[in-house]
């Protein structure tokens, strides 16, 4: 049975953005009716957590990753509601993601909307990159979490991944098809809720999160499309980045962030690469790293820590399919950079870290 989604999100202010590893608040809007309709006071449940019930008060307040996913566990288990996330999840949509859902819905086709997306998600979610894999047959759009030591990463996923589902019928509009959704998690002891929802076969125990159909649909035009608009709010959202991150530095973390949860590779993650982007020389963009206080070498480093952990903790891949996907073409390489990392081997931090 669908939940009930009695949230109502108030129209933000153009293009507000949150701290580093938070979110806004608009996709767990739903959470306090999903609490009463289980038989549980609200209130007291997310008090009891630790987070401030005030928060539900404006879609655009912000919460930490780390509080959001305490929450959902305490909520998770106080209620018995395994699928919890996955409720919340499907109560949202384009309206969760504020003025950025704004953007994306005058797009001109489902591909323009899911590259503005990708480029753009930061200023909604930051703990989080959306992804955008076409092999020329399958598309698969999916959502991967970078920050380490987040409690309840499957209620977030499974959350993640419902919404994603709905803004992919919500754009391409009722033909639209999935092929399959994955998702990191195990077999639930109930699938039914999953199946109802996506409609489509579910794969559990996967190595991404991510919903598949077909690469035609990435042509297809969006009925609520407006150039003018979309020109518009394209413009506010470039100044809402720049704002967000005036630093050099905290913009090639972002983008190199993007281009290792999407596999761009070693050619791809590579200075020369990244400094085209950037429209600067090489040595250009490494000296004013420098002046930042940091180097292009530190900060990929850095991003690379970030998702072997997310691949090592949430994902059944092995360690050499982790190194793969992070640029390295052999596994020597990679196990030596990671326990210079962490000071332990990836083995012996999936032991201590894994959630499946």
């Amino acid at each position: 049975m669908k939940p009930h989604c009695h949230a109502a999100e108030a129209v933000p202010p153009p293009f507000t953005w949150v701290a580093e590893a938070s979110l806004r608040m608009a996709p767990l809007l739903p959470l306090p009716s999903l609490i009463e309709d289980l038989g549980f006071t609200a209130e007291r449940l997310i008090a009891a957590a630790g987070v401030d019930p005030g928060l539900f008060g404006h879609p655009d307040n912000g919460i930490s990753f780390s509080d959001a996913g305490r929450l959902l566990a305490h909520c998770a288990e106080q209620t018995g509601c395994a699928d919890l996330g996955l409720r919340i999840g499907r109560c949202g949509g384009l309206s969760v993601l504020g003025e950025v859902g704004h953007l994306v819905r005058y797009a001109p086709d489902l591909g323009s909307a899911l590259r503005t997306l990708i480029l753009y998600l930061h200023l909604h979610d930051q703990g989080a990159v959306p992804t955008l894999w076409d092999d020329g047959d399958t598309v698969a759009v999916g959502y991967v979490l970078y920050l380490p030591d987040v409690p309840a990463v499957n209620q977030i996923y499974d959350a993640a991944l419902a919404i994603t589902y709905n803004l992919l019928r919500e754009l391409a509009g009722p033909g639209w098809q999935a092929r399959e959704v994955w998702l990191h998690r195990p077999p639930p002891a109930d699938p039914r809720p999953y199946r109802e929802h996506f409609r489509h076969r579910v794969r559990f125990g996967a190595e991404r999160a991510v919903v598949r159909f077909g690469s035609e649909w990435l042509r297809h035009p969006i009925a609520s499309a407006d150039a003018q608009r979309y020109r518009q709010l394209l413009g506010a959202a470039g100044q809402a980045d720049a704002a967000s991150s005036p630093g050099l530095a905290g913009r090639v973390r972002r983008v190199l962030r993007r281009l290792v949860a999407s596999g761009a590779g070693l050619q791809g993650t590579s200075l020369g690469e990244v400094a085209k982007l950037f429209a600067v020389h090489r040595r250009t963009l490494n000296r004013r790293l420098r002046e930042d206080g940091t180097s292009f070498k530190a900060l990929l480093d850095a991003i690379r820590y970030e998702f072997a952990r997310q691949l090592l903790r949430d994902t059944p891949m092995s360690t050499f399919e982790v190194a793969l996907s992070l640029g390295y073409s052999e596994l020597g390489p990679f196990l030596r950079a990671f326990r210079r990392w962490s000071g332990t081997s990836p083995a012996a931090w999936r032991s201590d870290h894994r959630i499946l």
